[in-house]
């Protein structure tokens, strides 16, 4: 029971590295409740994707918290790690994306893994019905993605970019990339397009089940990506492009398992007093335990 969590990014609109900032009761990170969540539901393996330059550090925090059975990766993701006989010649500091992020982890992932971002927090409910699924498809190809409510991810403090989904059913049709989603009017605007949502649409906040499958189709689609001509320093290549080009080859099926239950991001600096809150109010009513690891 593998969890792979992205922790790459610069978090340039809320300030700071916010995936080290101490958001809960005991100055622990976000990542850390859900990682704890993932634990209670019979995960057992962690693998972290970060920067270079924070490689030592998680590793350390981490290690001297979790329990001595959990199996932990802290893994770099590098702009120079590129599929054997690529290169790139241009001028970059960027990452390639989060579907290069899962990638970095081909080495060291064997089997079914859920994957999410690390500065989210994904509730509960969610890590218990992924596990479940996980459990109950181990033996098959069959992709999952933990869906959640649109209306229910927004934020106060300005827009949002969110994976709008088309469902037939329980069975993924396509994801929707939208960048700028606000609430307006009692719907829900996408300030690009002009495209208006009810709020009740299901969307992907990127918390995806998967299998080993995905990492042959990373690279393949990575060294097309890395072969374009129109190939910029800010490109990316994203989980949602991978699995959704799979899912219309015909190559998985792709289920949408209901989340369950709360989400919250930190994509602002605004967002901070609101998720510290949120924390301290969930462990005062007991759904965690303060400190989060006693045993540290």
């Amino acid at each position: 029971m593998i969890l792979l969590l992205m922790a790459a990014g610069s978090g340039s609109r809320y300030g700071k590295l916010k995936q080290f900032d101490d958001l809960g009761p005991d100055g622990e990170f976000l990542m850390e409740f859900g990682i704890s969540d993932a634990l209670k539901n019979g995960f057992n393996h962690i693998v972290l994707i970060t920067k270079k330059d924070n490689v030592s550090f998680l590793d350390d925090h981490l290690r001297n918290r979790l329990p001595a059975n959990v199996k932990l990766d802290v893994l770099a993701q590098e702009i120079t790690d590129l599929p054997q006989g690529c290169s790139f010649e241009g001028e970059r500091t960027k990452p390639w994306g989060t579907a290069h992020a899962v990638w970095t982890a081909r080495n060291v992932v064997d089997g079914p893994f859920a994957v999410l971002n690390a500065d989210d927090f994904y509730g509960q409910p969610a890590y218990e019905n992924a596990a479940n699924f996980m459990r109950a498809h181990a033996e098959d190809n069959t992709y999952a993605l933990v869906g959640y409510t649109l209306k229910n991810t927004l934020s106060e403090h300005g827009s949002v970019s969110r994976g709008v989904c088309q469902v037939d059913g329980d069975n993924l049709v396509s994801v929707d990339e939208r960048l700028k989603l606000v609430a307006k009017d009692g719907k829900v605007v996408d300030e690009d397009s002009g495209n208006e949502y009810t709020g009740e649409e299901h969307v992907s906040m990127n918390f995806w089940v998967c299998k080993p499958s995905i990492f042959e189709k990373i690279e393949n689609d990575f060294r097309t990506f890395l072969d374009s001509k129109d190939l910029g320093a800010k490109a990316e290549l994203y989980i949602p492009k991978i699995i959704q080009d799979m899912l219309q080859a015909g190559e998985i099926e792709v289920k949408v398992v209901p989340s369950g239950g709360d989400w919250f991001g930190v994509t602002y600096a605004s967002d901070r007093e609101t998720a510290v809150a949120y924390l301290k109010e969930k462990t005062t009513a007991g759904k965690y335990i303060s400190p989060l690891w006693p045993n540290e």
